[in-house]
């Protein structure tokens, strides 16, 4: 297959199908526009139980897979708010631990599954919910990236501390907890949380600049009330 990102503020991934068979899956509504020749199935993809953790972890209990019928067809997938898509080879990185609401869609080679953060607390506090999704197997899985996409590269024993809702997706050998903001005036004054999240390399760490979640927040303080 071939592929290219298209426009600036929400943009969109086409992909042109080289053969017959090939496919791509995405969570339900994902699609946006596509060409004559290409065939629908909704699914639970990877059985009941794989669903129900995807359903936890952010995604759609069903997932929609779309096949070409013929050579050339061709279909595009949008991303959800402003920002920017993220193509990665996954069988090129080994694998990416990313928060809920990153997959956009992938090749049908590409396994998505859940995984547990190894600490409670930055399951139950790190703001992006107890169950990540570990994207692994071999082909191209396309992120979406609220705002823009910053990339670091963090060598052995270094740290950086994000807003939670900043983190997009880190490789496997990143380690990932939550730690608590010091101080009470911090805590209390501070207008950034109760919790940070530590990540610790070696390994790449992809951030967003846009927190969604604090967005939606200050959208909903605005609406008027009864």
């Amino acid at each position: 297959m071939k592929y290219q990102v298209l426009g600036d503020t929400m943009p969109a991934v086409e992909v042109v199908f080289d053969n017959a068979g090939e496919g791509m899956y995405t969570q339900s509504g994902g699609m946006a526009w596509m060409s004559e020749g290409i065939a629908m199935d909704s699914n639970m993809r990877g059985g009941l139980g794989k669903s129900i953790g995807r359903m936890f972890s952010g995604e759609s209990l069903f997932m929609a897979t779309y096949k070409a019928e013929r050579p050339g067809a061709m279909i595009a997938f949008a991303s959800t708010v402003a920002g920017e898509i993220l193509p990665v080879d996954i069988g090129a990185c080994g694998g990416l631990i990313c928060q809920k609401g990153a997959f956009l869609c992938a090749q049908e080679s590409v396994n998505l599954s859940i995984t547990f953060t190894k600490k409670l607390s930055a399951g139950f506090f790190g703001g992006e919910g107890f169950i990540l999704q570990d994207m692994s197997g071999t082909g191209m899985v396309f992120l979406e990236i609220d705002g823009n996409k910053i990339e670091k590269n963090l060598a052995p024993g270094e740290v950086i501390k994000v807003d939670t809702g900043n983190v997009v997706a880190f490789e496997r050998s990143v380690k990932y907890e939550v730690e608590t903001v010091k101080g009470l005036k911090n805590i209390f004054f501070g207008g950034e949380g109760l919790f940070l999240t530590k990540l610790t390399g070696p390994g790449k760490v992809v951030l967003q600049t846009q927190n969604f979640n604090e967005f939606a927040g200050r959208i909903a303080r605005m609406i008027p009330s009864k």
